[in-house]
């Protein structure tokens, strides 16, 4: 029996663990993959855009060799914390359900073992489920929704989709390697919220013709050595080794729906939940971090929900 179980190892579980350590609650951090899951996934050169001081939790300081940190930096920085705090987590354990019991008592089912609690705290972030382009030869080994380094595309003839910080990077670092880039993007230009030391550079190589980019384009099929790009003249075929796919990714709500958690009615399926305290609509069930705002991934990060924390705890310790 628990006081409190944490779904979800990113920053904001880790934050949230923290807290209820700090406040003396029996919690337990179950996640289904290694420690801060998502950030692990990131590319291996990526360079976050806030600066370290805003990636701290549970007050212990968080220092970078510049004032943006780079994803090896968080990634140490984050295991130190779980490690010297001694977080009580269990990693590569997914949860499949939760039910509740005829005393307010929740029971989590994960693929190796149930546990009971009296509060549970949902903070899964939205890096698991990428967005599909739903076309011909997208499952074909050489696609790939997640980036993770450049070398393994070097001399290779590239398709880099989307606009963003993610397709960005992917363009510019593999073309350095060495391979032959190209970006189909679906609307006018390169994202505005492409971080600002990128975003001319690869206007740039755009511009002078050192990556090709389709506008108002996206594709139409992949085959094994080809892919057809939808154009505004039409079709272009052009020969393609490798597709990286940056075409974002979203929460799995599939999980808050399975369990009870009522969603808003438009697309952006916001969850039902209390800004003061973060509870949902489920008695004792809180949301944390950027699932809170549905399929609007760009509304919250870790600088913006640490605070989730703080109030999850506090409504927690308050209610004993």
């Amino acid at each position: 029996m628990y006081d409190l179980i944490i779904i979800g190892g990113g920053p904001i579980g880790l934050a949230c663990g923290l807290e209820a350590q700090t406040a003396g609650l029996n919690y337990l951090i179950l996640e289904k993959g290694c420690l801060v899951n998502s950030l692990y996934n990131y590319p291996a050169n990526m360079t976050f855009f806030s600066t370290s001081d805003r990636l701290e939790i549970g007050d212990v300081p968080f220092v970078s060799n510049n004032a943006k940190p780079t994803r090896s930096e968080a990634l140490e920085y984050y295991r130190r914390v779980a490690l010297h705090r001694k977080l009580n987590m269990k990693l590569f354990e997914e949860v499949d359900n939760i039910s509740p019991k005829s005393d307010g008592i929740y029971t989590i089912h994960t693929k190796k073992a149930s546990y009971e609690t009296k509060n549970i705290v949902i903070a899964t972030g939205f890096y698991d489920i990428p967005y599909l382009m739903n076309v011909e030869g997208e499952n074909l080994p050489k696609v790939t929704h997640y980036y993770e380094e450049p070398h393994f595309y070097a001399l290779q003839k590239v398709v880099v989709v989307g606009a963003n910080n993610s397709a960005v990077d992917a363009a510019l670092e593999t073309w350095r390697k060495g391979a032959e880039v190209t970006m189909i993007i679906r609307d006018a230009g390169i994202g505005n919220r492409v971080k600002y030391w990128a975003k001319p550079d690869i206007e740039n190589r755009i511009l002078e013709g050192s990556i090709k980019a389709y506008y108002h384009s996206e594709v139409a099929e992949i085959r094994e050595n080809e892919i057809d790009i939808k154009t505004p003249e039409g079709i272009v075929t052009i020969e393609n080794d490798y597709v990286i796919a940056m075409t974002g990714y979203q929460p799995n709500l599939n999980f808050l729906r399975k369990i009870g958690i009522t969603l808003s009615a438009d697309e952006i399926m916001k969850p039902t939940y209390d800004d003061e305290t973060q509870e949902t609509n489920l008695p004792n069930i809180f949301l944390a971090g950027v699932i809170c705002g549905g399929m609007n991934t760009h509304s919250l990060f870790i600088e913006n929900s640490r605070i989730h924390a703080v109030k999850i705890i506090e409504k927690i310790v308050n209610s004993q």
